[in-house]
């Protein structure tokens, strides 16, 4: 039997790679990461800054993998935004998600007042290391920043111009997660707007990047709503 694909929108400055820590725990899933222009296998592609062009991007890809009616989409933080973006597109050709799944993110309409994308160096270090995910290494290695520091702004650009009314409503069901320490958790609600479909919440222990540490836990969720 084949298995169903659960496409996987990462985060900024993530790429492909950014949700391999997830196989071990999805061994009945044919795992489909995506990733933007600028990093991973496309290195060598121009950075986007804009939802519309990012959406569009990943849309082609899903399309262009898409084998199964059985498919699932997952976006975590600014993959989140897209999951819900390339849904609305997906839903539009006739191809509906079994569910949307989206963490690390209050949904949009929720903003902090931050633009990462214009903060001085320092600033910039400085938010990087209360958002976590950056290994240390990272930021203490100017050749490896000098890397990272672009394709990041690029993605929090996205992030940061996004706004309620560029997302349409789609009708998959959906099922949003936050860490429990993470800023915003107390609007996870603000998803529901978004969907006509069901509509779950979930919480894990941590902070914006709490899938790392709860790995395990992550894929029994996934798959208790996949299954369910």
């Amino acid at each position: 039997m084949m298995k169903p694909q659960l496409f996987l929108l990462h985060f900024a400055g993530g790429s492909r790679y950014s949700f391999d820590f997830l196989r071990e725990e999805l061994t009945g899933f044919e795992l489909t990461p995506v990733e933007l222009p600028g990093r991973g296998k496309r290195v060598n592609d121009l950075l986007i800054r804009d939802l519309d062009a990012a959406a569009e991007d990943i849309f082609k890809q899903i399309m262009h993998s898409l084998h199964n009616y059985r498919f699932y989409i997952y976006g975590h933080s600014m993959g989140a935004y897209l999951a819900l973006k390339v849904t609305s597109m997906l839903e539009q050709k006739g191809h509906r998600p079994q569910l949307v799944i989206v963490s690390g993110n209050a949904g949009p309409g929720v903003h902090f007042g931050k633009m990462r994308h214009l903060l001085d160096d320092e600033g910039f270090r400085e938010e990087l290391k209360i958002l976590g995910g950056i290994p240390e290494e990272v930021l203490e290695n100017e050749e490896l920043y000098a890397y990272y520091e672009p394709i990041l702004r690029a993605d929090f650009e996205v992030v940061e111009g996004c706004s309620a009314e560029k997302f349409p409503k789609v009708s998959a069901p959906l099922l949003a997660m936050m860490g429990e320490e993470e800023e915003g958790v107390e609007q996870l609600d603000n998803w529901h707007q978004f969907t006509t479909g069901s509509f779950e919440t979930a919480t894990f222990p941590g902070g914006h990047f709490f899938i790392f540490s709860n790995a395990a836990a992550l894929g029994e969720m996934i798959i208790k709503h996949i299954t369910s």
